[in-house]
């Protein structure tokens, strides 16, 4: 599970290297300074530390192993070289171990980096030492009780260790941290949802009501109606997400989902999803459904030539496999 990072985004113009002096930061994108000013350590960590934000980890690791050829002193450096190599999807653990030394280097200067602190325990988490990780993550706490990430962390080592009680109760902690929080609500109410509990609609409706524009909060919120039979609530999101974006062709499969499980309305069914094959004609799920429909129509002609649709573009879907030979 990835584990958020949240980098600070302070420009230190002032310490720039070099003679001349960079444009103050108003005037012109962090993009564009790093161009102009590569040897600068403090533009550098900034434009790594937005990386790390867009989860760009790759470029932002080059930024951060620039940074700190420059100056293996700079704290910051050292911190964003450290959280790029250890958020990266390709790690090793290798590059575990690397930042983990890193983090501790930093801690060691900043006894009460909180941030530093939670990295670290993060590296002792990835190798599975979560008694290590619990006494960083408690050293932060003492730093700064009300220090969301700390709770972010335990949460996802009780969900590792299979503990989704306490996991929610840390992620629920992060939360009263941070009210905004908008991830935590989105996984809160997927664990919520896993677990058969309605309260999940509850967090998906913050998270819209934080995102509006959001399409992942409005799916989330769709799906979890859907999921406890509220139809027509279900069905009024995925319309609105339709119009939004027309092209998503998830939201003509779950309304065509809908009408052909909860409201058996198979020719409704089947219009929604052929609308989901205009816009995605390699729509697997959408195929064998629609061969279902027309199954349940009687016409077994077409219930095979969907099937062997849904093959053509997955040969191991099992679903279209056992339908089509049981009809054959």
């Amino acid at each position: 599970m990835r584990i958020f990072v949240f980098c600070s985004l302070i420009l230190l113009l002032a310490s720039c290297s070099g003679t001349q002096q960079p444009p103050k930061a108003k005037a012109i994108s962090i993009d564009k300074l790093v161009q102009m000013y590569p040897d600068s350590v403090p533009i550098l960590i900034e434009h790594g530390n937005v990386l790390l934000e867009r989860y760009d980890y790759n470029n932002a690791l080059k930024d951060g192993a620039k940074a700190f050829r420059l100056d293996s002193g700079n704290v910051e450096a050292r911190m964003l070289y450290a959280n790029a190599l250890n958020n990266r999807a390709s790690r090793t653990v290798t590059d575990v171990m690397t930042a983990q030394r890193h983090f501790k280097f930093v801690t060691k200067k900043q006894p009460k980096n909180t941030r530093a602190l939670i990295a670290l325990a993060t590296t002792y988490a990835q190798q599975g030492d979560n008694e290590r990780a619990f006494y960083h993550i408690n050293e932060a706490l003492r730093v700064d009780k009300r220090y969301r990430d700390a709770y972010v962390l335990k949460g996802s080592i009780y969900l590792s260790v299979g503990n989704r009680a306490l996991a929610k109760s840390s992620y629920q902690t992060a939360i009263d941290q941070d009210p905004d929080f908008y991830e935590a609500y989105i996984f809160l109410g997927d664990l919520h949802m896993q677990d058969g509990e309605k309260i999940c609609i509850e967090y998906y409706m913050t998270a819209v009501q934080l995102r509006p524009s959001s399409m992942d909060a409005m799916y989330s919120l769709a799906y979890g109606y859907q999921q406890f039979n509220e139809s027509e609530k279900a069905l009024q999101i995925y319309r609105k997400m339709a119009k939004k974006e027309d092209t998503f062709s998830m939201a003509y499969f779950q309304q065509g989902w809908i009408k052909q499980f909860q409201q058996h309305q198979i020719d409704s069914a089947m219009h929604f999803y052929n609308i989901a094959l205009q816009k995605e004609p390699r729509f697997v799920e959408a195929w064998h459904n629609l061969g279902m429909c027309y199954s349940q129509k009687g016409d077994r002609s077409m219930a095979l030539q969907a099937y062997s649709k849904a093959l053509q573009y997955d040969p191991e879907f099992k679903l279209s496999r056992d339908a089509a030979n049981k009809l054959i």
